[in-house]
């Protein structure tokens, strides 16, 4: 793949994430098994716009099924899949439509709260709905009302499931298949830092003395929906919380109001300033912590630390009545951390929310900091 992106003045070539890998594969094996005509390579159109032409790869065909791959290309960003056979294979079933299932080395769901039911294979929401799509378009080709399966396997998934979070997740027997865009963008660290810095800067050049901050996307939507602000106003910091905070503080910022989903900003109650999970993943832990010290009974305790999403934790509290309780600690050490972490010069404040339950808790200073943030926005 030949597309760039530039993060902090440095050219990044893009991927493609493995969802993409299994629909190219499945429309390729779809369409040699409809028409009984090889594919050499296959066009893909991903939900970001950019269109792909993919090599097809381990070609085998038959009567009633016909399977191939294509190999994962994650571009200039570090991946554990670069170079990893996708594979798809498609066969013939009397039930109208198209099924979809994960073979193996994908992963199978043990555990709730995850974008898949348990028991399914761990093929997200999005690649199927792309795998499905690109099969339809072959049967609209072929003129074709076959039923269809495909199942979605990669040889080496199980290996490689090791070196990722899966296990813990409840996720077994390999990896999920993913992607919201179908495209990989490269994950630069200091480049998303700088492109941090430089939104920031432009900012406090333009006036501003208060800045509201949010990981991404979900707390853009929060922030639109829930507290009713223009969803542009934030300035999104991805992971780099820390560092954001370092640099309004070096800006001159006079205070930084945090708007988050809990399972990203739990990991502040702790003192973790990065909170991508490769740092680690203590949400359960700081969650089951607080907890306990509000009273939960120990085997609910054990309960919030087998919990693979926050959500499903903040049910187990509200069950027990003591959810008000366990988040009043969390958000008080949130609190804490951030203040450390701002120094003395400058407020920080945070507001947690749940997509399940809405706005969490503030810390103390949050909806003063708001009024700020909103009337002195610059």
């Amino acid at each position: 793949m030949e597309e760039y992106i530039v993060k902090g003045g440095k050219k990044l070539r893009l991927g493609y994430t493995t969802g993409s890998c299994a629909a190219a594969a499945a429309k390729a094996a779809a369409y040699m098994l409809l028409t009984g005509r090889r594919m050499e390579r296959v066009a893909l159109a991903t939900p970001k716009g950019i269109r792909l032409e993919l090599e097809v790869k381990e070609i085998s065909m038959g009567p009633d099924t016909a399977s191939c791959a294509i190999e994962k290309d994650s571009g200039d960003d570090p991946d554990v899949t670069r170079g990893t056979l996708v594979f798809a294979e498609v066969s013939r079933q009397e039930a109208p439509g198209v099924a979809i299932d994960g073979g193996i080395g994908v992963g199978r769901v043990t555990k709730p709260g995850l974008d898949q039911p348990v028991g399914a294979a761990a093929i997200n929401s999005v690649p199927r709905r792309m795998i499905l799509e690109a099969v339809e378009e072959v049967r609209a080709l072929t003129d074709s009302r076959e039923g269809l399966k495909v199942v979605i396997s990669v040889p080496e998934g199980e290996a490689l499931a090791k070196r990722t979070f899966n296990p813990r997740l409840g996720i077994v027997g390999g990896i999920s298949i993913l992607g919201t865009t179908g495209i990989v963008e490269p994950m630069s660290e200091q480049a998303l830092v700088d492109t941090i810095r430089v939104e920031l800067r432009q900012r406090r050049e333009s006036g501003a003395e208060y800045v509201l901050l949010t990981p991404g996307n979900y707390g853009s939507d929060f922030i639109r929906d829930g507290l009713g602000i223009d969803p542009a106003l934030p300035v999104q910091t991805s992971n780099f919380i820390g560092d954001a905070l370092d640099i309004c503080r070096e800006l001159g910022f006079r205070g930084a109001l945090l708007v988050g989903h809990i399972g990203k900003l739990v990991k502040l109650a702790g003192g973790m300033f990065n909170t991508h999970s490769q740092y680690g993943d203590c949400r359960t832990e700081i969650i089951a912590a607080h907890a306990a010290a509000a009273g939960l009974r120990t085997e609910r305790v054990e309960e919030i630390l087998q919990c693979v999403a926050c959500d499903d934790a903040l049910r187990i509290l509200r069950e027990e009545g003591l959810c008000e309780a366990a988040l009043a600690r969390l958000t008080e050490r949130t609190g804490a951390h951030l203040r450390v972490r701002a120094g003395e010069s400058m407020e920080a404040e945070a507001i947690l929310f749940s997509k399940v339950y809405g706005e969490l808790s503030r810390t103390a200073g949050a909806g003063d900091l708001l009024q700020k943030v909103v009337c002195l926005k610059g």
